[in-house]
């Protein structure tokens, strides 16, 4: 597995938290937040955020919740996958 660890939440009290990784193998960020609320859930599922594509949360998603904390994280992660050169998914073939 070609897991690259980037970042956990840095408030996190050596318990489960935020963190982000690089997998280079399958080029994809790998992100790990908490759960939503049934309500949000509820509202991410039933809005049309961009026409023409089907309403809903698909099997095999699942959307999480992840902190403002984790953002210089997720740039790093992005930064990690560019220097890597990963393909972006419209260079994908």
């Amino acid at each position: 597995m070609a897991l690259r660890f980037v970042g956990i939440d840095p408030s996190t009290g050596g318990g489960g938290s935020p963190t982000v990784w690089v997998d280079e193998e399958k080029q994809e960020l790998v992100i790990q937040g908490w759960n939503l609320d049934p309500a949000r859930t509820a509202e991410v599922a039933s809005t049309l955020w961009v026409a023409g594509h089907a309403v809903g949360i698909p099997e095999g998603e699942t959307p999480v919740r992840v902190p403002f904390r984790l953002v210089p994280f997720l740039r790093e992660a992005c930064d990690v996958a560019e220097r890597s050169g990963l393909r972006r998914a419209d260079e994908a073939g």
